[in-house]
């Protein structure tokens, strides 16, 4: 029998859009898809996510693409207008399952550096009163070592947890760590698979 069930953030709770503001700025979305795979690409936003300074990891990034100084600042400059609201229906999904009796955490690879605007902002992040950011610890999803974190902080065994992410990756992660993963789908979706 589950007794936990462990979230993400983005994209599970709170919509993230960066391709939104990249494709008003370059009025293509073609181009803001493919500067946001080849200039601001995973391995760069993992930096980030890891606990670098975003001042440093955009000034790296405009050395390298220098031709691109302009739209890489906008990372850090509208990043609150990349987060574009609640994922639909989670909040009701979130109630009904504290209500179930279910204990509720929250595993998310962000930046120290807006993450407690983001929770400030977004009352629906401030129903996850534990959590473990990946920048507070040096580590990012999919890597054990930050799920090993939750684990051992909040006492919890991995055979008791479910964990919910829209990255396959990181819930092939949690599978091999002992837990039920779900890959995200939406709130109705997740509802079913959790047979509420």
């Amino acid at each position: 029998m589950y007794k936990n069930i462990i979230f993400d953030f983005g994209n599970v709770l709170v919509e993230w859009h960066p391709e939104r503001v990249y494709g008003e700025y370059f009025g293509d979305e073609a181009k803001a898809w493919w500067f946001l795979r080849h200039v601001t690409d995973m391995n760069w936003r993992q930096r980030i996510d890891r606990g670098e300074s975003q001042d440093a990891c955009i000034e790296e990034l405009q050395g390298r693409f220098p031709e691109y100084r302009e739209a890489i600042v906008l990372y850090r400059d509208r990043w609150r207008e990349m987060l574009t609201g609640e994922m639909p229906g989670m909040r009701e999904l979130l109630t009904e399952l504290k209500d179930t009796g279910y204990e509720i955490y929250g595993l998310t690879n962000w930046s120290m550096e807006t993450f407690p605007e983001a929770r400030r902002h977004f009352s629906i992040l401030q129903m996850i009163d534990r959590y473990v950011v990946s920048a507070a610890e040096g580590y990012v999803k999919p890597d054990p070592q930050l799920f090993q974190v939750l684990l051992d902080r909040y006492h919890l065994q991995s055979d008791d947890c479910i964990f919910v992410d829209d990255n396959p990756d990181n819930v092939a992660a949690a599978c091999q760590m002992g837990m039920k993963g779900i890959v995200f789908g939406g709130a109705e979706n997740l509802r079913k698979e959790l047979i509420l």
